[in-house]
């Protein structure tokens, strides 16, 4: 079952258009990955709204500021960047489930009904997943679409998990199933079920 969500995630159909696209907090030796597909879906006018946590430098994530000048710098305008804030808003730390229910937060807040979260590819299925767990605890009714960040090496030395975490990109991806296991089992996290639930509720309209 693990199997069919994983190639979901990775090769999901897109909408024609969505209200936005949500980038995952990536490690400076990650982010191009969220950044290519970002100005892709943008150029490709899929949507016109790029968002990431507007929070200052914290758990590996280089910050919003940054990520604003980086993407600005590659051609972005800066109205098609939006800041999310944090949920709660003293958060001293980030985390997937964070910034998974800021933005459905968010979301819900704006009346989006979809859209596009990006992560890098091996950590997109979990990234997706958390996404879903929040939608289905604060909007149901938000349908989500899952989008991998562009590949990049996969033998090259990166840091990833808060900046904890260093191994090949290659490597991580079995740190990334471990997490999934665990989270679920702490209640953190959907199940694979539940989350091939929404993406087959969501393919036949019923969200």
């Amino acid at each position: 079952m693990i199997e069919e969500l994983i190639i979901r995630t990775l090769c999901d159909t897109l909408p024609s258009s969505a209200d936005g696209v949500f980038l995952f907090g990536q490690t400076a030796d990650n982010q191009e990955a969220v950044f290519e597909m970002a100005k892709e879906l943008v150029e490709q006018k899929l949507t016109d709204k790029v968002m990431f946590l507007g929070t200052k430098p914290m758990s590996g994530y280089p910050g919003f500021e940054n990520w604003k000048r980086a993407l600005k710098g590659a051609g972005l305008k800066e109205t098609a960047i939006t800041a999310i804030p944090p949920v709660p808003s003293d958060t001293d730390l980030l985390h997937t489930r964070i910034e998974a229910e800021s933005v459905v937060s968010f979301a819900k807040a704006e009346g989006y009904r979809k859209l596009i979260v990006v992560a890098s590819p091996f950590q997109q299925t979990r990234a997706f997943m958390a996404a879903v767990t929040a939608t289905q605890k604060l909007y149901p009714q938000l349908q989500l679409y899952s989008l991998a960040g562009k590949a990049m090496s996969w033998s090259e030395e990166v840091k990833h998990s808060q900046g904890k975490v260093q191994g090949t990109r290659a490597g991580l991806i079995a740190g990334e199933m471990e997490r999934i296991k665990k989270y679920h089992a702490k209640g953190d996290l959907a199940s694979v079920a539940e989350v091939l639930e929404y993406l087959n509720k969501r393919d036949r309209g019923e969200l």
